[in-house]
């Protein structure tokens, strides 16, 4: 089991006004693989190019296990994206390539399903998963890499406070291309003054 304190030993799960985010479990193999199923073409342009047996239960079992591994490594915190009030499965987001020592940093990367786009479900859960890297696994610094011409993920991360710090040349493979990214990143100082802000503005 994983013996670093910032992580702990039970599976995590944070709560929202409208989403849970938690921990994939082998059991949402149907739903998880209907939703990306519907949603194949809204995804793809974004997404590395899926494999063959991409939904294939086998694959998924595969990739809740390396889920459960990275989390008790200290390497990685995956999560569902579910509504709060029924369960069901709207997305995924994820904390990854976390670096402790000096750097303090990770990285995280999300899909929504194309029925619940729109309805600032991410936004939320963009927040949600900021407050927990700032806050239990008190990391440092956030990164998120977009490519240029997706506006919906450039809205959610400056929403959120990211700032742009440049252009990332042909930095991942995207659908079976090299794709231009870019870079953004929020650090754990502009996190707490923005959340000192608003519940200013709250009180």
């Amino acid at each position: 089991m994983l013996s670093l304190p910032h992580f702990g030993r039970e599976l995590p799960r944070v709560t929202g006004e409208r989403v849970v985010l938690r921990f994939p479990q082998k059991s949402d193999f149907a739903e998880w693989a209907a939703l990306r199923r519907q949603s194949r073409g809204f995804l793809e342009r974004w997404e590395p190019k899926w494999a063959s047996d991409e939904l294939e239960r086998s694959a998924w079992h595969l990739r809740v296990r390396r889920y459960r591994e990275e989390f008790f490594r200290g390497n990685g915190v995956p999560f569902l994206i579910v509504l709060k009030q029924t369960g069901e499965i709207v997305g995924g987001i994820s904390l990854g390539n976390i670096r402790r020592g000096v750097a303090q940093s990770g990285q995280i990367g999300y899909w929504m399903g194309e029925p619940f786009a729109g309805r600032g479900l991410m936004a939320e859960a963009v927040r949600l998963v900021v407050g927990h890297c700032f806050g239990p696994l008190r990391l440092h610094r956030i990164e998120a890499a977009c490519i240029p011409g997706n506006e919906r993920s450039v809205r959610v991360l400056e929403k959120a406070g990211f700032t742009r710090e440049g252009l990332l040349r042909s930095y991942l493979k995207i659908n079976g291309m090299w794709q231009d990214h870019y870079l953004y990143s929020l650090l754990a100082e502009e996190y707490h003054v923005q959340e000192y802000r608003d519940q200013a503005v709250g009180s």
